[in-house]
């Protein structure tokens, strides 16, 4: 097998000291290959957002190695990790997390205003991704003027417009109907097929996994199950 794409080695991470000590993520390896769709599962407190922070470079692990592609993020100084997550990484949540003043399409906007991409270059690159997810008629609509399913899908077209080369995913159809989920995975699924973009999704939900190609499922901050999804 090729060298993975993404790897972590031997990591822990642990929130406070002494007696009030937790350790959220205990010993984890695993290894994603780039062009890779995998679910991460487990009950709340399992250690699964922990690790999907520490694979967006959001947080950093106590002990252990990080690799990205030939990157020692572990290394790296909190702006070098700013660069990689601006450059490399997009994020979808659960909350969608977009600025209620501003526009669909300012909001998709953003990650190219921090890659310093020029105005007009930025808009371009922003009616573009509004279009791949079917929202380019809704591009200066409010965010509360939008639905829930929407707002995500706006929040998929912030993702993907810097052209990032993985997606991180968190509970992105846990505010939707079932209908709505569906789209967005199929949307998601598109992506990972069609532009070869690494997906690594955390969920709880056995249906929205089942578009993943592989399942890591984390329990008391270890990996207890990593195989393919003879569904998907």
């Amino acid at each position: 097998m090729s060298t993975p794409f993404i790897s972590l080695a031997g990591i822990s991470k642990i929130y406070g000291e002494g007696a009030a000590a937790v350790r959220a993520l205990d010993d984890v390896s695993l290894n994603v290959q780039q062009g890779e769709f995998v679910a991460m599962m487990g009950s709340s407190g399992s250690g699964k957002s922990t690790c999907l922070n520490i694979l967006g470079c959001i947080d950093v692990p106590t002990t252990g190695s990080y690799l990205f592609e030939d990157v020692r993020i572990e290394s790296l100084t909190r702006n070098q990790r700013a660069i990689v997550r601006r450059h490399f990484i997009g994020f979808i949540f659960q909350g969608f997390n977009l600025l209620n003043r501003t526009s669909a399409i300012e909001n998709v906007e953003l990650p190219l205003i921090y890659q310093q991409v020029p105005s007009k270059k930025r808009r371009l690159l922003a009616q573009q991704a509004l279009a791949s997810v079917g929202l380019e008629k809704w591009a200066n609509h409010r965010p509360s003027e939008l639905s829930g399913g929407q707002q995500q899908r706006v929040a998929v077209a912030r993702a993907i417009v810097g052209k990032p080369r993985v997606l991180l995913a968190d509970e992105p159809t846990g505010n939707l109907d079932s209908a709505r989920s569906m789209e967005i995975m199929e949307m998601l699924t598109g992506f990972n097929r069609e532009e070869g973009i690494t997906i690594i999704m955390v969920t709880h939900e056995q249906e929205m996994a089942h578009y993943a190609q592989r399942r890591i499922v984390f329990q008391d901050g270890c990996v207890i199950s990593d195989s393919a999804d003879q569904a998907s």
